[in-house]
């Protein structure tokens, strides 16, 4: 012990305790956490007996350096003897020199000796030296050699093998994929002070969760995993972040049963992009398919975070929101468990300006009120008043006025609304002919007053030309309604006088309303 006790001052004052003297030989000292173990005492035992003659190398130099601070080896107590620590720190003053290949192994065991005192200082120091080198590879050309000076960091040879047979910008990703999470928030967030490249950054973190998923054997280790993750891809720039990425990672955590405020993080940076997702992105089944098919409620929290983050002034996404979601209509509406309130709530979750036409949703209720017959008329009234009968098309117009399906009250609002429409266009179309100071190219007819204007000088859009035939339409079936009328009113008319003046051959049968 007196050889052990000369390089540890830990083991001097115990030793040198008198109340520990007088019982000397029944003295037993116990470390239940000497760094390293049985390996780790190893290692001091040697260094202590062999006054000193360690090789310390890159793979010994984290734990060397942990045993000389728990040992308390930061100076010998005979002056003859040599400083662990010191030697530790010479050590480390020459990381720059390491190859990559030590410098991950290096981290790696700072994992395993990350609570214990002396660690952080090692654990810093080669954190930054690995941080150094991928900045050193972010910010190299992807058309640099691996000869080339911003790549040539270390005499590895196999980092240069990877640059030839991959992405020289990313082959260092496989290295760290045996770090644990912790480990992994560290580097991220070493990463992200060091303005290392956000989509660098993204592209590690997907790679990283699907091989740890794929080799963690621990539910608990993939559960961690993934949340830490979620966290650090919501660190990012979201538009660094692959949305159809997150909804796979959207699938694992269902089954991982991640914490609700990461999921909810994870529901936000999905919803601040969901106009990148595609519609089989949204056909999530619903975990109890009894309310519906597919998750709506998870779709409308989506909407919201979308409207919360973005707003409403980015025109262009809104209204390629509006397109998906048309298309999603078309996908719920058959789906016979879906609650009014909540197909309802999906075509308003949107304001008005993402939809320059409401075809698609006039459709999609079409087959809703197909599927729910039973609804009572108030019900698809409320479902009904999401329409926007100014942005239907005429052919819808022509439908829905044939369309039993609807209340009848819808119909009427609709040919109203398409009637008012159409009364505007044209009042706006003849203000422009009233100011229009040029001349314009037309003909007399026998009266000299009809004027055939050509259509090249009318500025009129096509959709203003089918509200024409639609009104068209509407006056030919009103005249139709009115001829029948004037029969059953003949007809009437017959009856009473026939009533009045009763034929002498009996009694006659009443003449058809309809013939």
């Amino acid at each position: 012990m007196e050889i052990l006790s000369s390089f540890s001052c830990k083991l001097s004052k115990l030793f040198n305790n008198p109340s520990a003297n007088s019982s000397a030989k029944a003295l037993k000292v116990i470390f239940h956490d000497f760094p390293g173990g049985p390996e780790g005492f190893e290692l001091f035992a040697r260094f202590c007996y062999k006054n000193g003659d360690l090789q310390i190398t890159p793979s010994n130099t984290p734990l060397l350096h942990c045993i000389a601070h728990f040992m308390e080896m930061s100076k010998a107590t005979l002056s003859s003897s040599p400083c662990l620590i010191n030697s530790t720190r010479k050590s480390l003053e020459m990381i720059q020199f390491w190859t990559w290949s030590d410098t991950v192994n290096s981290l790696k065991q700072c994992q395993e000796l990350s609570a214990i005192s002396g660690s952080s200082a090692v654990l810093n120091k080669i954190l930054d030296s690995l941080l150094a080198r991928i900045a050193a590879i972010s910010d190299a050309s992807p058309s640099d050699s691996p000869e080339s000076s911003a790549l040539r960091f270390s005499c590895d040879t196999r980092s240069t093998v990877s640059v030839k047979t991959g992405n020289s910008r990313s082959w260092w990703f496989e290295d760290l994929v045996l770090l644990d999470p912790r480990m992994i928030e560290k580097v991220i967030k070493g990463m992200l002070s060091r303005k290392i490249e956000h989509g660098t950054i993204s592209r590690f973190l997907f790679y990283y969760l699907k091989s740890r998923l794929s080799n963690a054997a621990l539910y608990e280790k993939k559960k961690k995993a993934t949340e830490v993750t979620i966290e650090l891809l919501n660190c990012l720039d979201v538009n660094s972040v692959s949305c159809k990425r997150l909804f796979g990672i959207l699938r694992v955590s269902s089954s991982l049963k991640i914490s609700r405020a990461c999921r909810s993080t994870l529901e936000a940076m999905i919803g601040a992009q969901i106009d990148q997702a595609s519609l089989d992105n949204l056909l999530i089944p619903s975990s109890t398919l009894i309310d519906s098919i597919y998750d709506v409620n998870l779709i409308l929290r989506f909407l919201k975070s979308f409207l919360d983050i973005v707003g409403k002034e980015l025109v262009a996404r809104l209204k390629r929101v509006g397109r998906l979601m048309d298309l999603y209509l078309a996908e719920v509406a058959p789906d016979s468990c879906l609650k009014p309130a909540k197909f309802v709530a999906l075509i308003a979750s949107l304001p008005d300006a993402a939809r320059d036409c409401h075809d698609a949703i006039y459709r999609a209720i079409d087959m809703y009120l197909e599927v729910h017959s039973q609804l009572s008329d108030e019900e698809k009234m409320k479902i009904c008043c999401c329409i926007n009968y100014e942005k239907l098309s005429s052919e819808c117009c022509k439908h829905l006025a044939k369309n039993a399906k609807f209340p009848s009250r819808i119909t009427i609002q609709a040919l109203v609304s398409q009637h008012s429409k159409l009364r505007s266009l044209l009042q706006d179309t003849n203000n422009i002919k009233s100011t229009q100071k040029s001349p314009l190219k037309g003909k007399q007819c026998e009266d000299g007053e009809q004027i055939i204007l050509y259509a090249k000088k009318l500025d009129l859009s096509i959709e203003n030309e089918k509200l024409k035939a639609h009104l068209q339409g509407m006056h030919w079936r009103v005249m139709e309604l009115e001829k029948v009328c004037k029969k059953m009113q003949t007809q009437m008319t017959s009856i009473m006088k026939s009533r009045k003046h009763p034929a002498t051959g009996g009694s006659r049968s009443l003449p058809r309303l309809c013939s």
